[in-house]
């Protein structure tokens, strides 16, 4: 049995695997490597903030993420495979009701974010 998402730890944890895993995809990478060229050594720690906020409610993430996308070019297909690439993460490296309420957060993080860019929302419930 894998244990659930506990700590900081955890959170850095998956969002290193998750962010590896993006940067191997075709659909993805181009826009975070190419188009949105992240500083990675600056963008992961803030990830590990904004999730530690989300699921802790530690309040370390100071900052407005909606903004940032505004200018990507993304569609739906791009929001479908990044759901699906953070729920595997979640998957194959937790479990449990923390675990769960991760993947539920993503999912509503993702489809607020098609609605305020005036996508349709086509990401199944997880």
């Amino acid at each position: 049995m894998k244990k659930d998402i506990e700590n900081e730890a955890d959170i850095k944890l998956l969002v290193d695997t998750f962010y590896d895993s993006v940067n191997q995809d075709e659909l993805l990478s181009p826009v975070f490597n190419g188009f949105a060229q992240v500083n990675w050594a600056h963008h992961l720690p803030v990830m590990y903030n904004f999730w530690s906020s989300v699921l802790f409610g530690t309040m370390a993430y100071k900052g407005q993420p909606f903004p940032k996308h505004l200018r990507l070019p993304i569609t739906q297909q791009h929001f479908s495979r990044w759901v699906s690439l953070f729920t595997q993460t979640v998957n194959s490296l937790f479990e449990g009701a923390k675990a769960e309420e991760t993947k539920q957060k993503a999912t509503s993080i993702a489809r607020i974010f098609q609605m305020k860019l005036g996508l349709f929302s086509t990401i199944p419930a997880q």
